[in-house]
């Protein structure tokens, strides 16, 4: 046997699991459930949204019979952060969460540019790809000197590009780039960040010439190596050959010179062949006339 019991409901209990379920960054989608189950009737919800920032105050309406209630809450601002309070209409007790909205996204393709006596940075603009941006919000620069471990704020701008200069040699830098914060430093963009050296180069750009500087050496190297090699051979070649040539003339200059007559010896030509036949026959040197043997 079984009986079936109905409690009273209470209209004074709070919703039940508030939690957020997505957060983009001008809207935020909320769920949560009846105080009890399967409410009889429509109930009626109050979602009051708190701007912690802007310190101002928003209520919605509800309606709903369902036991599991989903609304998403609009006209956010990126970066903001609220406190949202769900109860009944009847002031009953509350339930409330936090939270957070996206920032802005970071400036894409942050370069720096060198000049004599300053440097430029540049991006592109945020409004190419954020609709909620606008161009006169500005952006805002920070800038971090690793030696001396400190951050600076340089200012902001509506431009695309900034000058900084009075950069000390032999610092290291690093400069952000941001949408310009709202309300007493709050709701930013996400920063861009570039390193910056001493030798007036990014990360990006010291990170491209050192690829460059090692793809050149990984072919002028070898190259360099043939040509030394290439030369060690060729030199060995000649000095080879020289050897052999004092070496045959010494030889031949012995077998046809005698120092005992003083003159040079040569056949009398009957072994020369047909084709020396009119080929004049030396017979020998003067003896006043010195002979040089290299």
């Amino acid at each position: 046997d079984y009986v079936v019991v109905k409690m009273i409901p209470d209209n004074r209990l709070p919703p039940r699991h508030l939690h957020s379920v997505l957060t983009g960054k001008t809207f935020a989608v909320i769920k949560w459930e009846s105080p009890y189950d399967s409410p009889d009737q429509d109930m009626l919800y109050a979602v009051a949204v708190k701007d912690l920032v802007r310190k101002t105050d928003k209520i919605y309406k509800v309606k709903t019979r369902n036991s599991t209630v989903e609304y998403t809450i609009k006209k956010l601002e990126p970066g903001g952060k609220y406190h949202v309070i769900v109860q009944l209409g009847n002031m009953s007790k509350e339930s409330s969460m936090k939270i957070n909205t996206v920032p802005l996204s970071a400036p894409d393709a942050l370069k720096i540019i060198t000049e004599n006596d300053h440097i430029l940075l540049f991006w592109k603009s945020l409004a190419l790809k954020e609709s909620n941006f606008n161009e006169s919000r500005g952006y805002e620069i920070h800038m971090f000197d690793s030696l001396m471990n400190s951050t600076a704020y340089l200012g902001n701008t509506t431009e695309n590009f900034f000058r900084v200069s009075n950069l000390k040699i032999g610092h290291n830098y690093s400069f952000t780039v941001r949408a310009r914060c709202l309300y007493g430093g709050q709701m930013c963009g996400e920063p861009a960040t570039l390193l910056y050296d001493e030798l007036g180069t990014s990360e990006d750009s010291s990170a491209s010439k050192t690829g460059k500087s090692t793809d050149v050496a990984a072919i002028v190297v070898p190259i360099l190596f043939l040509l030394l090699v290439t030369l060690g051979v060729g030199f060995v070649v000649l000095y080879t050959r020289h050897r052999r040539l004092q070496s045959s003339f010494t030889a031949f200059a012995n077998s046809h010179y005698s120092s005992r007559l003083g003159s040079a010896i040569f056949s009398s030509g009957d072994d020369l062949g047909d084709e020396d036949d009119e080929a004049p026959m030396i017979t020998g040197f003067s003896d006043d006339v010195p002979m040089v043997i290299a």
